[in-house]
């Protein structure tokens, strides 16, 4: 087996000229060489076509605006390499990022690996995102030599409650990508993407708690820019939805009922912004009667558990106010 196989780079980006510079540049000054960048702009309306000819080792193709999962499809057609990373245009590698990924990958014959990083934050300094995340957390005593291994049953486990890996966290195997980026997903397009390869077949991967990237934010990340009520909407229940239909047949019984129980979960949740944020009385109701006809008894344990839950939320701010106020 090579250990310094090509690696794809794909760069999705729409209206990011002002961040795409240091995406592209932390790409091409990554210590690993043996790489192809590709940018896919999706649909652009701010210069980024110019920006990018300053760059001519570089893959430029625009399309019609589809949204980030058909912007990495696009480049994943395109992608010459056996290994396969994704690389959001307002992110940025630090310089061992593939180095140290790749060689994990290719030395254990995994299907992908992924990395923790510096989450910024809107007001205050970036923070270490994975080392507290409360589903990988039980598996970090597994770490040696900086890296946790995951087998198929752990994969399955994980990935149906959480997704610890965020595109540009990951370094994949194309041979393990079943069909790529599910296009009809609002916000987790990757997450579906890990489920269906993990839930295909017996998928083994590692990642590990050095910081090798840096997340940034702004008003217009898929994710981060979103209000929670949006989140919810789109990632939780819409999204939701596509992936146990989609999913349905290769799920245990168990997974499904988790993934239904968060679902009614969100529509609870959102059922009550609904009512007290936006006064939408026929919206919150509706959005609970698509709850009760899934499980009427876990709605109505659900219903006062999200309650107390906002109740607790607003106490502990209230406190944290009271706090800064008497210092």
């Amino acid at each position: 087996m090579s250990y310094n196989p090509l690696v794809s780079i794909i760069i999705p980006t729409y209206n990011r000229a002002d961040k795409l510079t240091d995406a592209i540049e932390s790409a091409l000054n990554q210590s690993y060489k043996n790489i192809q960048v590709i940018v896919i702009d999706d649909g652009s309306t701010d210069h980024t076509r110019d920006l990018v000819k300053k760059y001519p080792e570089i893959e430029y193709h625009w399309q019609k605006n589809g949204g980030q999962a058909a912007a990495r499809n696009a480049g994943l057609k395109r992608a010459k390499g056996a290994v396969v990373a994704s690389l959001d245009s307002d992110d940025i590698w630090y310089p061992d990022f593939l180095t140290r990924c790749v060689e994990k990958l290719e030395t254990e014959e995994l299907d992908f690996v992924f990395a923790n990083w510096d989450q910024d934050v809107k007001v205050g300094e970036s923070w270490d995102f994975l080392s507290n995340d409360p589903f990988l957390k039980p598996h970090h005593k597994n770490i040696k030599n900086h890296w946790a291994n995951l087998d198929d049953k752990e994969l399955r486990n994980l990935f149906i409650k959480s997704c610890p890996s965020p595109s540009s966290a990951v370094v994949i195997r194309k041979s393990s990508i079943v069909s790529g980026w599910d296009e009809q997903i609002n916000i987790g397009d990757d997450w579906c993407m890990y489920l269906e390869m993990i839930l295909s077949k017996k998928c083994h991967a590692a990642y590990t708690l050095d910081r090798l990237w840096r997340k940034r934010i702004d008003e217009i990340n898929i994710y981060d820019g979103r209000k929670w009520s949006e989140i919810l909407e789109f990632l939780y229940i819409a999204d939701l939805k596509i992936k146990m239909d989609k999913f349905k047949h290769l799920l245990t019984s168990d997974e499904l009922k988790i993934l239904q129980q968060r679902y009614m979960a969100s529509l609870v949740e959102l059922s009550k912004h609904n009512l007290l944020r936006e006064f939408n009385i026929p919206h919150s109701y509706h959005l609970l009667k698509r709850s009760f006809a899934i499980d009427v008894s876990f709605t109505l344990r659900t219903i006062p558990n999200i309650f107390m839950k906002g109740l607790e939320g607003k106490m502990k701010k209230f406190f944290r106010r009271k706090a800064k106020l008497n210092h």
